[in-house]
């Protein structure tokens, strides 16, 4: 074990929660010559732990491990598996606070938002559990004489998963227990920005009973660990989730080995609020919309339109209220925390700079906080004009874009001109326009008159590049899963 400034925390309870090797065939291990790398705490930028970093051939070993284990874990009754995974569930459950609190100090977001991810995540388990008893042979009316037909859901085989740093948890746990149910094993690699929060989950699931190489967490440089997932054949399916430039690349590189995908990208959300919608609503919610998670989530509001007669006054509430945010450490449990990293920062700063270049009005923020380096005032750009990068390119930070619009048809153009296609929101009393919206718009998901709509039963993903099938619900186990087609003659 590595020397770790969370596990020295007095408000850490469970210090073996805080693991820094790898978990691979249901041991711990540690990178080849005991390399390593940092892991910082972006409120502070203070070290808070250091966490092994593994070789491709180490990475290779995974694989080994889990397609080791595929067959045993295969021939465990669905219940037995669903118990296990309702097991892991619980355990996420009664460890809750220490595993909020970690996320917290590795990714900045503010605790009780952690712990709303936590919830989330060990739901996806919860749901799973209860669907690895459920996949079921199906019948076909047979087109042939005295012949029986039947397809049959078989696991795919090794799944590779990889996480982005933003929800450390959740995006683990939505692939991993629908990977699990299904009766896949498991090699997955976390964010190397937040890889203390996948660690602990794979010392939970120790404890939850799941055998050793069915599930494997591999910590280290993206690049290095997965490319030799990619290239195996025996890995079957890749889930990914990530920035759309990187899925592009992985599904050029798994061409090769025809690796079944499943991939969460970018997210380029339009918020279309309409003259008759509730006000005070509208406000509430697209100031959820943008400003969760600081502003980092596929799913944040990134162009927000809305029709004429009303966007001044939007334009007023909605700067007010974005004026009252707080900022902070993620501990100290503010509106927002700090950014991810520099990278993240820049980004703000350069889109901010090119939609007041082109006539954009800076309604408030718009620069770095004094509290350090990775905090970037909630800023607001109102009257932004076409062409702004910030209206074509993810934002994934604390800036808000807002343009007024004068009709449907053309607010309907304006929020399909994008390569994305994850999730729109609409804002509306009309139901005859919901309807017309609904089917109108090019995402895979649409919110009407609220934010909140994701979950475990919601079948998760989006249109064009936003990326290819679906997480979570019941549709999700089935990116893991094969149909057998089974044509019997009993004669």
């Amino acid at each position: 074990m590595l020397d770790s400034a969370i596990s020295a925390r007095p408000d850490i309870a469970d210090k073996a929660l805080v693991r820094s090797f790898s978990y691979i065939g249901g041991r711990w291990v540690g990178g080849e010559g005991g390399a390593t790398f940092r892991v910082t705490d972006p409120a502070t930028g203070q070290d808070i732990g250091w966490v092994a970093n593994l070789s491709a051939t180490q990475a290779a070993a995974a694989v080994d491990a889990a397609q080791a284990a595929f067959g045993p874990w295969t021939r465990h009754l669905p219940q037995e598996r669903a118990a296990i995974l309702r097991r892991w569930y619980e355990l996420m459950l009664a460890h809750r606070e220490d595993l909020a609190r970690i996320m917290v100090l590795e990714q900045g977001k503010p605790l009780s938002e952690a712990r709303g991810e936590i919830d989330y995540a060990a739901a996806f388990i919860e749901f799973y559990a209860e669907e690895a008893k459920r996949p079921n042979i199906e019948g076909v009316t047979s087109h042939l004489a005295d012949a029986e037909m039947e397809l049959w859901r078989e696991p795919v085989g090794v799944a590779a998963l990889v996480t982005p740093w933003n929800f450390p948890s959740a995006m683990l746990t939505r692939k991993a227990a629908a990977a699990l149910a299904a009766g896949c094993t498991v090699v997955s690699h976390p964010s190397a920005e937040t890889p203390f929060s996948a660690l602990a989950l794979a010392e939970l699931s120790e404890r939850a009973g799941i055998p050793p190489g069915v599930f494997n967490v591999i910590t280290g440089a993206a690049a290095v660990v997965v490319r030799p997932w990619i290239e195996d054949a025996r890995v079957r399916v890749l889930s990914f989730t990530g920035s759309t430039e990187v899925g592009r690349l992985l599904y050029r590189q798994s061409a090769d080995t025809v690796k079944r995908l499943v991939m969460e990208l970018g997210g380029h959300a339009p918020v279309l609020v309409f003259a008759d919608a509730d006000m005070d609503n509208a406000v509430a919610e697209v100031m959820k919309a943008k400003w969760a998670t600081s502003g980092q989530d596929c799913l944040g509001a990134n162009r927000i339109l809305v029709e004429r007669p009303v966007y001044a006054e939007f334009c007023r509430r909605f700067v007010a209220a974005t004026k009252a945010l707080t900022l902070g450490p993620g501990m100290e449990d503010c509106d927002l925390g700090p950014l991810m990293n520099e990278k993240a920062v820049v980004k703000q700063e350069e889109q901010v700079a090119d939609a007041l270049e082109r006539g954009a009005r800076l309604a408030c923020g718009g620069k770095r906080h004094p509290l350090g380096p990775l905090f970037y005032q909630p800023t607001v750009l109102v009257d932004v004009p076409e062409g702004a990068r910030i209206l074509t390119e993810e934002t994934f930070g604390p800036v808000a874009a807002i343009l007024p619009f004068d009709n449907e048809d053309e607010v309907t153009a304006q929020a399909n001109a994008t390569e994305y296609g994850l999730v729109a929101y609409i804002h509306t009393r009309d139901p005859r326009r919901i309807y017309r919206l609904s089917r109108a718009l090019q995402f895979g998901m649409v919110a009407v008159n609220r934010t909140k709509v994701t979950g475990a039963p919601v079948p998760f993903g989006g249109m064009k590049q936003s990326g290819l099938g679906r997480e979570g619900s019941r549709l999700g186990m089935e990116e893991f899963t094969e149909i057998k087609y089974v044509c019997r003659d009993w004669a």
